[in-house]
């Protein structure tokens, strides 16, 4: 055989490149099932993402009696279920001594609710006063506990009710632009607290109205005496020199009076929370706008070797920005070096199982 012929015969043959070629695709498969099975140990599919509320080795529910109930927030059930009773024990309570309350009388349940919540909402007309001793301090004890109520379990409740409504706001101030789901969520991220005070001053439109027009057309009040009694209960201001005095006004006033003043009072928390953002935005601003200096550079070497790398300077502008302070650094560098058991200034896998075996208490 030539030497030109050799050159263009094939070095394995087929018969043996076959069996080959199947071991070499079935060692890549396995290969890589290898490197899938690693990688699933180490993050979660990027496709598989799971609710922090779900539970996923508890069994299914059983069916409740009551499914709208069941479907509603943890939070938002909780303070429900605390009005319920605080509602019901001070219907009870101010039933039972409702001939020691003086004023214009209706229902005496219906009243014994209207001034439960006037007096947990502190707007407090004046219509029905406690005359007794008994009947007084009953009356303190339950304007102090329907304070907490209001200022830190109702007002979790309302932010979480306007909170489901922004979605629907980022929607309707983009509906001639294509918005997907997650162009919304990013959109939320960067305004939450502007479409927070865009819902509550809606909220609070419609319940202005809304108790405008009732106070004109049950209680037969004029306007301007409507829009006048509206605008002192809902300031807590309560004069008394208009209130509800119907069995029906007081039966409207004990939902609205509650949902009223408390959308109120986060409408301004979510105004001066958003005051405090752009404030901190105008910082962030000016700190990655502002010329770097000499002396910048200097604060900025933490470990002083005359160069600041990119974490020393990421730190020194987190700094700027307010996000983190000295001692927040100083915690954290000391949970660093106990974890470094080798002092090498990096952390390995052999340094946290080291530094947490000998942090643990002798036995």
């Amino acid at each position: 055989m030539s030497r030109a012929d050799s050159a263009h015969e094939p070095l394995l043959h087929e018969e043996n490149l076959a069996p080959m070629a199947q071991d070499f695709n079935q060692s890549s498969r396995t290969s890589s099932r290898k490197r899938r099975l690693r990688r699933s140990r180490s993050a979660p599919r990027g496709d598989c993402m799971y609710n922090d509320d779900v539970k996923i080795d508890e069994p299914p529910p059983h069916p409740s009696k009551m499914p709208m109930f069941r479907d509603l927030n943890p939070n938002l059930r909780r303070v429900i279920l605390l009005l319920v009773i605080y509602l019901a024990i001070g219907t009870l309570c101010f039933y039972l001594v409702r001939d020691q309350i003086a004023g214009h009388k209706t229902n005496s349940v219906v009243d014994a609710v209207y001034f439960c919540i006037v007096t947990m909402t502190t707007v407090g007309y004046g219509d029905l006063v406690p005359h007794s001793s008994g009947s007084r301090l009953l009356a303190c004890a339950f304007v102090f506990s329907g304070m907490v109520l209001v200022g830190h379990l109702l007002s979790r409740a309302a932010d979480y009710l306007v909170e489901k409504q922004e979605t629907l706001l980022v929607r309707a101030f983009h509906l001639r632009q294509s918005f997907g789901p997650t162009d919304v969520l990013k959109e939320l991220h960067t305004n939450r607290l502007r479409y927070k005070c865009y819902v509550a001053f809606l909220v609070l439109v419609v319940l202005f109205l809304a108790g405008t027009i009732f106070l004109t057309m049950f209680e037969k009040m004029p306007l301007i005496d409507a829009f006048y009694c509206v605008c002192s209960t809902v300031t807590t201001l309560g004069y008394g020199d208009r209130s509800f005095n119907s069995g029906t006004g007081r039966l409207f006033a004990v939902f609205w009076i509650l949902t009223s003043t408390i959308c109120l009072a986060q409408f301004f928390l979510y105004v001066a929370e958003l005051h405090a953002e752009n404030k901190q935005r105008e910082l962030v601003k000016w700190v990655l706008t502002r010329r770097i200096t000499n002396n910048d550079l200097e604060a900025a070497d933490l470990d002083e070797d005359g160069l600041v790398g990119a974490a020393e300077f990421i730190l020194y502008k987190l700094k700027e920005m307010g996000k983190i302070d000295e001692k927040d650094i100083s915690g954290i560098m000391e949970e660093f070096e106990q974890l470094d058991y080798d002092e090498s200034g990096t952390l390995t896998t052999s340094d946290i199982i080291l530094a947490q075996t000998t942090s643990q208490p002798q036995r």
